[in-house]
């Protein structure tokens, strides 16, 4: 089927096809975890959610324009009917998650934020940038959860330093 597929748009049959399916097979498996540290608003203009990681977690956004949901795990169901930009802690003009992201009215400081589908590239793609430290991994099954990357600390962070 691919063969034909690449056939019928012109790509001659001795060229090699190949297939990378890791964001196909690893994006739905995963879900990155933020807390709302602040919920700014400014009347008739924005409001800003800022969280506690940003673009050192997950990259793709400010490279790629990658898009995400959110939701809050506490009620998943819940509407969101309020509109936010969700950005990350490096005060970077691209540090966005999530850019007019609808959120439940009654977001509020402590809350935890989900962003599904962020499988793919997420860790790999990680960095400390600013000094800030890559997150935990998880894995989760069965409602037990198994810690398989620790946090990075300060010591990791200034391990290289001389």
């Amino acid at each position: 089927m691919v063969r034909a597929s690449a056939a019928g748009a012109g790509i001659p049959g001795e060229v090699r096809i190949t297939a990378e399916p890791g964001r196909a097979i690893v994006a739905q498996a995963a879900i990155t975890l933020y807390t709302v540290g602040t919920v700014k608003e400014i009347p008739g203009i924005r409001t800003y959610v800022a969280v506690d990681g940003g673009m050192s977690d997950n990259p793709r956004p400010v490279l790629y324009g990658s898009g995400y949901e959110v939701f809050l795990p506490r009620e998943a169901e819940a509407e969101r009917p309020r509109v936010a930009d969700l950005v990350g802690k490096h005060c970077e003009s691209g540090d966005f998650i999530v850019k007019d992201a609808s959120v439940p009215a009654d977001i509020r400081v402590g809350d935890v934020l989900a962003t599904p589908v962020s499988g793919a590239y997420g860790y790999s793609m990680a960095s400390n940038y600013n000094k800030v430290g890559r997150p935990p991994v998880l894995f989760v099954a069965d409602g037990q959860a198994r810690l398989v990357v620790r946090r990075e600390g300060y010591d990791d962070l200034v391990r290289l330093d001389a």
